[in-house]
């Protein structure tokens, strides 16, 4: 049987080390912040908990896998699509556009 709970909440768990080193904020990780606070000015997500609840409903593996602001692109996605914003179709098409233009201009 399956947790109740998701793979962020430990429940008084060890957790492990959190690494707490300095780091530069990549380009790509100002632009998911931007596309945030952007569906916040506009009022295609409600707050920061719409954000909270995508990411409590992503997979073990997934939670596991990405990293703090892929999360929060998973996430948004996820509110955008829930709400009707876009729809699966119309985000797979836009990022299969993107990944091309990226193998194309040489970017991993």
């Amino acid at each position: 049987m399956a947790e109740p709970w998701g793979p962020h909440d430990l429940g008084g768990q060890e957790g492990g080390p959190i690494d707490l080193a300095e780091h530069d904020t990549a380009y790509w990780e100002w632009q998911i912040d931007a596309m945030v606070r952007l569906a916040l000015r506009k009022g295609l997500i409600s707050d920061f908990a719409e954000l909270r609840d995508g990411i409590e409903r992503l997979t073990p593996d997934d939670y596991e896998r990405c990293t703090y602001y892929e999360r929060w692109a998973k996430s948004l996605a996820y509110a955008l699509v829930s709400r009707g914003v876009i729809t699966e179709k119309q985000l797979s098409d836009q990022v299969d556009a993107v990944r091309t233009r990226q193998e194309a201009e040489g970017v991993a």
